[in-house]
């Protein structure tokens, strides 16, 4: 037998044995996968010395009925070693009355049975007691969480958190270049039509001046108009562009300075 075939018929013997004993949740339940191995390890091993039929089914008996010492029972290591004992008591003897349940099993066949338990069980012993009698902890192998989401940025108003960061770290880790030149480019734009825009203070002020004056009267008003009254004419109109001059660069300052 090549060792692929070997493979494919392991893995249907433990398919059946599976469905036997109706193991639902070997992917994650440690003891039905050990069980399934120890059966289907047993029964493969009887198998490959050409048990009969009835000598496999004895084999498998034995295997559970000293499992079930250890479980149900809480046997230790030498009261199950006796229960064995006692199970093959009388093989390879031709009295009746000395013979057990397994009397057909031959004399060499008993020996190899108690070698292969010795290694597949009795060795394994605490481990198995481990299996059934000690409590384990339940593996968490996945959470859920709800996380519930900030709601996004509607202009004017900044997005959550961002407002308490400095302007300096908002632009070097936050703010995209993208977003940081069209901002740019918006201030800038903004700046210069602010600029450019007339002051209403000053049209009013020209207007005023030169309404209903034709250039004839302008002239012959001048001629008559003192040098003196001139002169304080010129320091007003001097001292209203001043303060307009004022207003002009403290609204540029605060256009210019950080939110």
């Amino acid at each position: 037998m090549d060792v692929s075939s070997h493979k494919q018929n392991v893995e249907g013997v433990q398919k059946k044995l599976e469905e036997f004993l109706n193991f639902k949740q070997l992917k994650t339940s440690l003891k039905e996968a050990i069980l399934l191995d120890y059966y289907t390890a047993g029964f493969w091993w009887a198998k490959e010395r050409n048990f009969s039929v009835i000598q496999l089914s004895g084999f498998m008996d034995l295997l559970n009925y000293l499992l079930e010492n250890l479980s149900d029972k809480h046997m230790t290591l030498g009261d199950n070693l006796k229960e064995l004992a006692k199970a093959m008591a009388g093989i390879g003897e031709t009295d009746s009355e000395r013979s057990g349940d397994l009397n057909f099993f031959s004399i060499e066949q008993a020996k190899a049975i108690i070698d292969y338990l010795n290694i597949s069980l009795f060795k394994q012993y605490k481990l198995y007691e481990y299996l059934f009698h000690s409590p384990r902890e339940e593996v968490v192998i996945s959470n859920e969480y709800v996380i519930e989401l900030a709601p996004p940025a509607v202009p004017p108003f900044p997005a959550l958190l961002e407002e308490g960061i400095p302007s300096d770290i908002y632009s070097s880790f936050i703010i995209s270049p993208a977003t940081a030149e069209t901002e740019s480019k918006g201030s800038d734009q903004d700046l210069e039509g602010y600029l450019e825009e007339p002051c209403p203070e000053v049209e009013s002020f020209e207007a005023d001046a030169v309404a209903d004056v034709t250039d004839e009267d302008q002239k012959s008003t001048v001629g008559e108009i003192p040098n003196e009254i001139i002169v304080n004419l010129e320091a007003e109109i001097n001292e209203k562009l001043q303060m307009q001059e004022e207003a002009y660069t403290l609204r540029t300052e605060k256009l210019k300075s950080p939110k």
